[in-house]
């Protein structure tokens, strides 16, 4: 057998993704998607596959370097409606399940998404972005119009005027239409300045759910809302009433019971996700999740995945429970639970569970990605808990690329409580030699690192780093308590917590050189960055990425900022003494680690001034400092970016770490 060769940044190219599982009706076929980027387009591409659950075959259904995606079946399993962009803007298609060619189904003039059958197969709802009091032209019916080509000003007059994922705000909000598939008639059942996205029928028709999106009409509104919509009267409830943030939710079979996942906000953005059952009999909202102490949902970090959709959760056939993903120490798996809130992981595995679904006789199929194999479809074992794979995409790389398994840790923290982290020896290790170590320090802050694939860690194990990763306090994975305790406390605890992890390392591992130390992170992980070389000379390069190093400034220049600084440092906008205090900024005197800024131009989330600030405040001190923009990018550059971008981004930061640490 040949030798396997190391990873390196263009790989990328090679890796696929498989996400997004879902049953037919009768469970005798389950779609997902394969996406992979095409490097000649430079560009991500999508497929849809069929799988037979009994012979363990896949079909691939859609074709071509487009994005065909979002699979949903028709209530009687005979039609399938998807996604897709291969005319241009994404629109819905249907094809039908024994064979012919798909029928486009909407003409949106900025497209379509979000497709949702009608439990009779008749209607469909979906997603547009309209002004408002647009219509949403029909099918054959949109209006040739002549492209703008000069410049036009933008009139802000409210503070949610961008968001990262969209850019700047352009008038147009996301609101629900409804097709009737015979008469091809389309109507808007969502209006006003607010978004909203689509949950689903009830089982008989009667009653329609769907979520609001934060009330972007309203700058100083920070809930989402869950809404119904009676068919027979037309008049819409709020079933959540402003108390919390709601969005996923999941109709019963018997119709009587929706569930939906979110929080009151109690401890704003750092509240744990619960799961709540609405009793349409009775009509009470409990919380049915209420003693768990874990965070429903899957807060896994990482930088391969694309395209994946975050599932809903699903009843049983007899609404006697519901299956749903949750994040616990590093992993992210299966869980069940009955209506008397009894929990149990049905999924067993230290790894990273991302999608799921379960047909009508219990039998579960899930996407799932671990340290050393990028995702792939599995059969669930629910009693044992094991996964039998069903896919193979990514054989090919993963028998031709030597790649690190990683080692898990656990430490004391600042305040004594047990952190978990994990330690990525560098490819060809060898015992007596000295390695350096790169700390990495993940977004958020509440997120969680833990069991999967992430290319970044591997590329730079491969250039001969180890690679350390912890969850310090803040992050997801560990209890409210846990994820709470960054609140108020950047540059505080959550930095001991990180110093305590490289401690810990430098003790028990003897291989890590501590005089070849380097750090680096993005988001949080990139303020985090900033604050360490501040703070410490034990680094000996650095790397920031789309970082904060102003709160005074970021509170009006992200699209987040006016609400930040209160919900994450609990302190007021125009206390400018206490947040320049936790400004890495205000430390820039202090810094001699090499440090390279990467940023992108079009962050919004993070925007690029913080990196402008940083890098002029260093160079005007003749500091040892490099700074790298991004064009047509936003905060999202590592995991979704054009792909030419990110592959030069990974080279980026190990040539700089290569630079400083490698003799």
């Amino acid at each position: 057998m040949a030798e396997k060769r190391r990873v390196k940044p263009e790989d990328l190219y090679e890796l696929l993704s498989v996400g997004n599982p879902v049953f037919s009706p009768d469970g005798k076929r389950a779609a997902y998607v394969v996406t992979g980027i095409s490097e000649e387009k430079n560009d991500y591409y999508s497929n849809i596959f069929v799988l037979d659950p009994e012979t363990k075959q896949s079909f691939q259904w859609t074709h071509g370097k487009c994005r065909n995606h979002s699979p949903a079946w028709s209530p009687d399993g005979t039609r399938l409606a998807f996604v897709s962009n291969r005319n241009g803007d994404p629109q819905i298609y249907v094809m039908n399940t024994d064979g012919g060619e798909a029928k486009q189904v909407t003409d949106a003039e900025k497209g379509a998404a979000n497709p949702v059958w009608s439990p009779d197969g008749k209607k469909m709802a979906f997603t547009v972005r309209v002004k408002p009091g647009e219509t949403v032209l029909k099918k054959g019916k949109k209006e040739e119009k002549e492209e703008k080509k000069r410049p036009e000003p933008l009139e802000v007059e409210k503070m949610k005027y961008k968001s990262d994922a969209r850019g700047l705000f352009d008038g147009r909000y996301q609101h629900i239409a409804v097709l009737d598939l015979e008469t091809e008639d389309v109507r808007l059942i969502t209006e006003g300045e607010n978004s909203f996205s689509p949950q689903g029928w009830s089982p008989d028709g009667r009653y329609f759910a769907f979520s609001d999106i934060m009330h972007e009409g309203d700058d100083l509104s920070f809930h989402q809302d869950i809404y119904l919509l009676d068919w027979h009267t037309g008049k819409t409830e709020n079933i959540t009433k402003g108390r919390g943030m709601f969005n996923q939710c999941a109709w019963s079979k018997s119709g009587r019971y929706l569930a939906v996942v979110g929080h009151g906000q109690e401890f704003k953005n750092a509240t744990l996700n619960k799961i709540w059952i609405y009793d349409l009999q009775e009509g009470r909202f409990d919380c049915l999740s209420e003693g768990w102490d874990i965070a429903v949902g899957d807060f896994m970090i990482g930088d391969f995945l694309q395209g994946v959709a975050a599932p809903r959760p699903v009843w049983d056939e007899d609404d006697r429970g519901l299956y749903f993903l949750a994040s616990r120490e590093g992993n992210t798996n299966l869980y069940y639970s009955d209506l008397k809130g009894n929990l149990r992981q049905l999924t067993k595995v230290e790894g990273h569970v991302y999608g799921f679904s379960v047909s009508k006789e219990g039998k579960a199929i899930v996407s799932a990605a671990f340290p050393v194999k990028p995702g792939e479809l599995y059969e669930a074992d629910l009693e044992r808990g094991s996964l039998v794979p069903l896919t193979a995409v990514n054989r090919s790389f993963l028998e031709r690329v030597e790649l690190s398994e990683p080692e898990e840790i656990r430490f004391a923290g600042a305040e004594g409580e047990t952190v978990q982290g994990w330690l990525m020896k560098p490819a060809g290790f060898r015992e007596g030699n000295k390695y350096p170590l790169i700390l990495e320090i993940h977004g958020g802050p509440h997120m969680m690192y833990g069991n999967t694939y992430f290319h970044e860690f591997q590329c730079l194990a491969s250039q001969g780093f180890a690679v350390l990763y912890t969850n310090p306090r803040g992050s997801h994975g560990y209890g409210q308590k846990f994820v709470n305790a960054v609140r108020g406390d950047y540059g505080g605890n959550d930095y001991r917590d990180l110093m305590l992890a490289v401690d810990y390392v430098l003790n028990r591992f003897s291989f890590i050189d501590e005089n070849r130390l380097g750090v680096t992170g993005g988001s949080y992980g990139g303020f985090m960055t900033n604050w360490i070389v501040g703070h410490t000379n034990r680094f000996k390069a650095a790397v920031t990425q789309r970082s904060i190093s102003n709160w005074i400034s970021f509170y009006g220049v992200s699209d987040i900022g006016y609400y930040f600084n209160e919900f994450q440092h609990m302190l007021d906008p125009s206390d400018f003494e206490g947040l320049w205090k936790i400004s890495p900024l205000a430390y820039v005197d202090h810094i001699e680690t090499p440090l390279l800024i990467l940023h992108s131009e079009k962050d919004y989330r993070c925007p690029i001034e913080q990196a402008e600030q940083l890098f002029i405040a260093l160079k005007h001190r003749k500091k040892p400092v490099k700074f790298v923009r991004f064009p047509e990018a936003n905060h999202e550059l590592s995991r979704s970016g054009k792909p030419n971008l990110r592959i030069r981004r990974l080279h980026y930061i190990a040539d700089w770490f290569k630079q400083y640490l490698l003799p």
